[in-house]
């Protein structure tokens, strides 16, 4: 063999080996430091088992207190329960156990965008963004592992539970003074003819906070867009009394309101906002009557001078207030046909009580005016002689009790002189 064919030999036999040496397991070479690429796999994200496996302990709270802890079969009935806790809980995906202290916030808009948008202008965000850190956010009303459709009855959220949800914040006195609450309107709603439909006859068709204020937009009621609103309380209200509704808008409180006055009686303002009581009873009939007088206050001091008025304020209902002559709702000026207080329609209002009423028995004015000699002059008149009479009266004999009883000393006081 050549020299030549020698080398080549020796070549052939050196790249078969370096080959062959490659690809043994554990033999020496360059790459046999790192396996190739595709053999590289990811360490899997935690399940909710391996969460779980401390955070169903009831012993898990945080450094400073609070409990973290998550009891599997409440999540698993949640509305999140097929999700993993990764999926809201994002930062751990990759953390080690144990994981920090303090984790990434939750972001419910990433899969509830449009409600977190119309929390975001709600008064119970402004409120946050203002440095009130008791104003409610998603957990404080639909929870956080035990989230329930809303619904579902065991839902913090639904129908029935509603009121008692937001009573959580709304009834709570240290809440209300940090929050500057103006008020706890909660035993006002419980007391009122829509608590007591839900609470005590379970009418799932009653109102609740939700209907009249909104469910995450909730807006305040000087906020022009606000449902409650005095504009649009009447519409809010309307959802389900939309009969009243429109006897309200023909009304002359409704055109009123509707023109943008200030000052423009609304719904609330008869029956008040949370506390509305059954226009049946009693004791709220005689109560709004008093409440018309609040605006119409010259009308309702010439009402309390006449028979009705002096009988409502005994506490009796059994006469005319104010809704039986001039109508509830539908409020209309005297010059108006469809008026109760129209000169045509005039015996048949006064009819409803007084049996037999006629053309001169109309003639009687309910708000007769001692004190107007434009309106009432035989009034004004026999009212200014009855005032001079009786001054006349007490003074004559005021003057004559004083004069008599001078008489009296000075003539007890001569006996005792005679007889001395």
């Amino acid at each position: 063999m050549s020299t030549r064919g020698a080398i080549a030999t020796a070549v052939a036999v050196w790249a078969l080996a370096l080959t062959i040496s490659a690809r043994v397991p554990g033999a020496a070479g360059p790459q046999a430091a790192a396996p190739p690429q595709a053999a590289v796999s990811a360490a899997p994200p935690p399940a909710n088992t391996d969460c779980l496996a401390c955070h169903e302990d009831d012993s898990a709270v945080r450094a400073d207190g609070r409990p973290v802890v998550v009891k599997l079969a409440a999540y698993e009935k949640s509305v999140h329960g097929p999700l993993w806790c990764i999926d809201c809980h994002t930062d751990v995906a990759k953390a080690e156990f144990p994981h920090a202290e303090k984790l990434t916030k939750v972001e419910c808009a990433t899969c509830h965008p449009g409600p977190v948008e119309q929390f975001g202008v709600s008064v119970h965000a402004k409120a946050r963004a203002s440095g009130t850190t008791v104003a409610a956010t998603c957990v404080d009303c639909h929870g956080t592992h035990d989230i329930r459709p809303s619904k579902d009855p065991e839902s913090r959220t639904y129908h029935l539970n509603i009121a008692a949800t937001c009573a959580r914040c709304h009834g709570n006195a240290d809440i209300i003074a940090k929050g500057k609450i103006p008020s706890d309107v909660t035993k006002a709603f419980a007391d009122s003819i829509h608590g007591r439909a839900l609470s005590r006859s379970g009418l799932i068709v009653a109102p609740t906070c939700s209907d009249c204020h909104g469910a995450h937009d909730i807006l305040s009621p000087q906020d022009p867009q606000s449902r409650v609103s005095r504009a649009h309380v009447p519409a809010t209200c309307g959802k389900c009394h939309e009969g009243i509704e429109n006897q309200f808008g023909s009304s002359t409180h409704g055109r009123i309101l509707a023109k943008g006055t200030d000052g423009g009686p609304a719904c609330q303002t008869c029956h008040t906002a949370h506390g509305i009581q059954r226009a049946e009873s009693v004791g709220w009939q005689l109560s709004v009557i008093g409440q018309c007088g609040t605006c119409h206050a010259d009308r309702i001091a010439t009402f309390r001078d006449t028979f009705h008025g002096q009988v409502t304020s005994l506490g009796f209902r059994t006469v005319a207030g104010c809704a039986d002559c001039h109508g509830a709702h539908e409020i209309l000026p005297a010059n108006d046909p469809r008026s109760p207080i129209s000169p045509g329609r005039l015996i048949e209002t006064c009819g409803k009580c007084h049996e037999g009423a006629n053309a001169n028995f109309v003639k009687y004015d309910p708000h007769a005016d001692k004190h107007s000699r434009a309106r009432s002059p035989v009034l004004f008149y026999v009212t200014r002689f009855m005032t001079v009479l009786l001054a006349g009266v007490f003074g004559f004999f005021g003057l004559h009790t004083t004069m008599w009883f001078t008489k009296e000393v000075r003539v007890r006081r001569d006996r005792r002189k005679g007889r001395a």
